[in-house]
């Protein structure tokens, strides 16, 4: 058995959690609590371009707005 995160050929969404954090997630295995779809489904790298594209600072939200 293959790891569905790790298929090229896969489907997938991008989430987001309320820290504005991304993640990349198989299509066939359910969105985790704290987690919303943002993006998708479509292929991985169309994914990996999404969340290159809108994640320009990787620390969480609450910690940007902090002076």
């Amino acid at each position: 058995m293959t790891n569905p995160f790790d298929d090229p050929d896969g489907s997938y969404h991008v989430l987001v959690n309320q820290e504005k954090q991304y993640s990349i997630w198989p299509s066939g295995i359910s969105v985790p609590e704290g987690w919303s779809p943002a993006f998708g489904p479509d292929t991985r790298d169309a994914c990996v371009d999404y969340v290159g594209s809108c994640w320009n600072d990787i620390r969480p939200a609450s910690l940007r707005a902090t002076p």
